[in-house]
């Protein structure tokens, strides 16, 4: 297995600007090809999920070309032309649930796989969304998860279509950017069946959806708070919005900002800020109640804080962080450096992502000499009694790009640190840890 050693730091500082989101890459890809006319998107995150799903719009029969960060897409003006595939998905979660939804409702014969992980993380809600408007899906494998036979079918969306929101907020992503493909005599309804996660997702992609001209309806009487019940109003149908410029990644921000919390700071990341559509930039407020300094603007964000290697503290937290998934991960490692023990809830979500998230942090930590409890939906830190304990470790990765990037930042500590199978970071910034090493020191 290939390893990257970290040296040990002591401090940080400096700017960086921020590759695309992979959030938006994706969606805005999907919808750019699904539209009437031509779209330029500028700032494209280039990584093996957007990779996955550019191959895939290709052998769907979109016309697209991509220089750098830069994507040319010539819109289909509705379902997919190519009536047929089998498209590899790898462990991109953005791309098979959405594109999915999009194929079912294409009158095409496809089958979507990915790599075993994927195998691994349910699709059964939005399966059961697309069939209730008459998609004709199988499982290949185990029921819930792919892979998935597509068939073609007759769509009707004249009920309400019912979905989960507890497991994956991409299950409503997905039935949301794919239900404009369909021809109904009235509006369509959505209808979220339980509580609904990751919230700041779900108005990325609402956003989007609007900058491609369609615009979905909430808080209804019957739905005050704008979260259970979404229309797509009758006759809704994608339209390119020309130029779309990608926002820098939120989650990828994290790492930095967090640098800048236990490293001293300044540290400045571009591409984010007070204007973004992303969720994930709340990870800031969660800096500043373990005691760093924020500042904002429109397009940046900067983090200052403790210096952990002059055996100063940040303060301990405890929260529900449902809203910031992705992001929290990072505070699970900040909590090495914490003044007392860590609680982050409501974290279901991370036992289906790319691996079992919560398994596999709790894991890494207490390779760090950290105590660790686990539960269904949360996890506890205690810390060493200060940064120098800690423990010389190899951290496993699990083929999870996040869990190498935010194991990064335990090179703050005095001990030896081996990040296992670095180039697992592919999959979202191919060049991440160059990025820190120059903001590090």
């Amino acid at each position: 297995m290939e390893f990257l050693d970290l040296p040990n730091v002591t401090k940080a500082g400096g700017r960086i600007a921020l590759p695309g989101s992979k959030s938006i890459s994706n969606r805005t890809l999907l919808l750019a090809a699904l539209s009437e006319g031509q779209t330029t998107l500028t700032g494209l995150l280039d990584s093996d999920d957007t990779r996955v799903m550019l191959t895939a719009l290709r052998a769907l029969g979109v016309t697209l070309s991509t220089t750098g960060t830069q994507a040319l897409v010539a819109g289909v003006n509705g379902p997919f032309p190519v009536k047929s595939g089998d498209l590899f998905m790898g462990n991109a979660g953005t791309a098979i649930r959405p594109l999915t939804a999009a194929l079912a409702l294409s009158s095409g014969s496809y089958t979507v796989d990915g790599v075993a992980r994927m195998r691994e993380r349910p699709i059964g809600d939005l399966v059961d969304g697309l069939r209730a408007v008459g998609a004709a899906i199988d499982y290949r494998g185990t029921t819930n998860y792919p892979p998935l036979a597509i068939s073609p079918a007759q769509i009707a969306a004249e009920k309400p279509i019912k979905v989960r929101g507890d497991v994956s907020s991409q299950f409503l992503t997905a039935l949301l950017m794919a239900l404009p493909l369909v021809s109904a005599a009235q509006a369509i309804r959505l209808e979220v069946v339980g509580e609904l996660i990751s919230k700041p997702y779900i108005h990325i992609t609402l956003e989007l959806m609007g900058r491609f001209g369609v615009v979905v309806e909430r808080k209804s009487p019957e739905d005050p708070s704008g979260w259970r019940l979404f229309t797509i109003p009758q006759g809704s149908r994608y339209t390119a919005p020309g130029t779309l410029a990608i926002e820098g990644d939120a989650s990828s921000a994290s790492y930095f900002l967090a640098a800048g919390a236990i490293g001293g700071g300044p540290v400045r990341v571009e591409g984010v800020g007070a204007k973004s559509i992303q969720g994930d930039v709340r990870f800031a407020e969660a800096l500043e109640a373990m005691g760093a300094t924020i500042v904002k603007g429109d397009h940046f964000i900067e983090a200052s804080g403790v210096r952990v290697a002059a055996g100063e503290k940040l303060k301990a937290i405890d929260a529900d962080f449902n809203h910031i998934p992705d992001a929290a991960m990072t505070l699970a490692v900040l909590a090495l450096f914490a003044d007392g023990p860590s609680r982050l809830s409501n974290i279901g979500s991370w036992r289906v992502k790319e691996t079992d998230r919560i398994t596999a942090m709790a894991t890494e930590l207490r390779k760090l000499g950290a105590a660790v409890e686990e539960g269904t939906d949360f996890i506890r830190i205690t810390p060493p009694a200060t940064p120098t304990t800690l423990r010389a470790a190899a951290i496993d990765t699990y083929d999870d790009h996040r869990m190498a990037m935010c194991f990064s930042l335990a090179s703050f500590g005095s001990a030896p640190i081996r990040i296992n199978d670095p180039a697992c970071v592919n999959k979202t910034f191919p060049d991440y840890f160059k990025a820190f090493g120059e903001l590090v020191q």
